[in-house]
């Protein structure tokens, strides 16, 4: 890999956890937006692509992690953490705590451990794919492997 391996890749190869590497050519010229550009570029139906959005809630970040061509329910991930009210993280402060740039933002290998739900859906796919940590480049890893690494919970957070 161009340059070493991603926080992301790193984590999953220090535990040891199968996984496939999937880089296409990001398009900054692209409206589909990354998920969906990851998506069509890996010939891979959106569903089992999963985005990482940061939200603050309750004055603290949480990770949520959803299909890429559904949105993240904030009220249902506030819930799902226990907390009152969310709101999406300013791109500035998602790309501080996580140590990665937004559109390539990895749930995996963040700079610190964030409270995390993956949405419920992962589990009727036996590989989902997720940011491996930069622009262009995915990973596809078991739902039961993303939920042990990043220690999240399940929760209906997709709309």
């Amino acid at each position: 890999m161009k340059g070493g391996p991603t926080p992301a890749v790193a984590a999953l190869e220090r535990a040891g956890v199968v996984h496939s590497l999937h880089g296409y050519e990001h398009d900054p010229a692209s409206d589909l937006g990354y998920g969906l550009e990851a998506a069509q570029a890996m010939g891979v139906d959106a569903r089992q692509v999963f985005k990482t959005l940061l939200a603050d809630v309750d004055g603290r970040l949480v990770v949520g992690v959803v299909p890429v061509d559904r949105q993240l329910d904030l009220k249902a991930l506030a819930r799902a953490v226990g907390g009152k009210r969310a709101a999406m993280a300013a791109p500035a402060a998602a790309e501080r705590a996580t140590g990665y740039v937004v559109g390539g933002i990895s749930p995996l290998g963040q700079r610190q451990r964030h409270p995390t739900v993956v949405d419920v859906s992962a589990q009727e796919h036996d590989v989902v794919y997720v940011s491996g940590g930069r622009r262009g480049l995915d990973v596809g890893l078991a739902p039961a492997d993303l939920l042990a690494l990043t220690g999240a919970t399940l929760g209906t957070i997709a709309r």
